[in-house]
């Protein structure tokens, strides 16, 4: 049963080939006059499968004019188009038809003299109703779920969580740990989206990465007395500053609503948040399966997944400072 649980932490591990893996579809339905829009939109490219050619499903009293501009990018297509539409938008769908192979797409409706709104679409609701006014509730609901998903799909940020549980291992000092971790994060993800600070986007993912490896080779050292293990918190929290410049980069990649930025980022967080919480309890129930069927097979199980996590970590690394 031991080797079995190992094997899955090794697989999970190596699984992930690209981290902060957050790269939904982006839609832009942007009103530029009486009846005319614009509407722009990137479609992440994972494999030659993909269809390069999808694009947008406009309101049924819309009209595409002239010609669709494509244009191809590393990892990525981009479309755009002149729309005119007749008559009032708002009660209409608009939505991404084409999702096999992408998990969700992120909606950005803008009419002019308006707020923003923000929709999110998933293969089970590919569309959305335009509102004559977005409402708060839908903007908590979907940064909320943002957050969750990028949390549990962003590997780096994952990895580093789960370190971090493997190195305190107790349930209190985890959670201290991880709410020193959100609460470091909360506070550059607000300075870099209001724009008082903010760090090159390649630097801050090789950072990232080191902050992995940093952690890895903490556990493998085994129980040396050291900063780390003293104050775990302390740790978190430097590592959570850096942290929110990448979850401020996801949420530049993604937008916030015009007139609802602080709830945006509240529900954010809140989603990161509710993440790591349920991959600590994951990784905290793991641990207790553990000690209950094979307790000297505990720091076996760590020290070989800290190896995984240090080689993903190192991986990424050397990817982000040369690739």
């Amino acid at each position: 049963m031991i080797r079995w649980l190992a094997a899955l932490c090794l697989l999970a591990m190596g699984a992930p080939v690209q981290a902060d893996e957050m790269r939904p579809v982006a839609i832009q339905f942007e009103q530029v006059d009486e009846g005319e829009w614009r509407l722009g939109w990137r479609q992440p490219i994972a494999s030659a499968a993909d269809d390069r050619m999808a694009m947008p499903q406009i309101p049924a009293n819309c009209r595409i004019e002239g010609k669709v501009e494509r244009q191809m990018a590393p990892l990525a297509a981009h479309g755009a188009a002149d729309v005119t539409c007749t008559g009032e938008v708002a009660g209409q769908t608009i939505g991404w038809p084409a999702f096999p192979g992408h998990g969700e797409a992120i909606l950005r409706v803008s009419p002019l003299g308006r707020a923003l709104q923000v929709h999110r679409l998933t293969p089970e609701t590919p569309f959305a109703t335009i509102a004559e006014r977005p409402s708060a509730a839908q903007v908590w609901r979907s940064y909320f779920v943002i957050g969750v998903e990028h949390i549990l799909a962003g590997w780096d940020h994952l990895l580093f969580v789960i370190a971090l549980v493997l190195l305190v291992a107790r349930p209190w000092p985890v959670v201290k740990a991880a709410t020193a971790f959100t609460i470091a994060h909360s506070i550059t993800l607000a300075a870099v989206t209001l724009g008082f600070s903010g760090i090159r986007q390649d630097v801050v993912e090789a950072l990232i990465a080191l902050s992995i490896v940093f952690l890895a080779v903490e556990i493998a050292r085994g129980r040396r007395d050291t900063l780390t293990r003293r104050l775990p918190w302390l740790v978190a929290f430097a590592f959570g500053l850096l942290h929110g410049f990448g979850f401020a980069g996801a949420l530049r990649e993604i937008g916030l609503p015009e007139g609802e930025v602080p709830a945006a980022l509240v529900s954010f967080n809140l989603g990161v948040e509710a993440g790591q919480l349920l991959v600590v309890a994951a990784v905290l129930a793991l641990l207790r399966l553990v000690d209950r069927l094979r307790p000297r097979a505990r720091p076996r199980l760590v020290r070989l997944s800290a190896y995984g996590v240090g080689i993903m970590g190192s991986y990424w690394l050397i990817d982000r400072l040369f690739g």
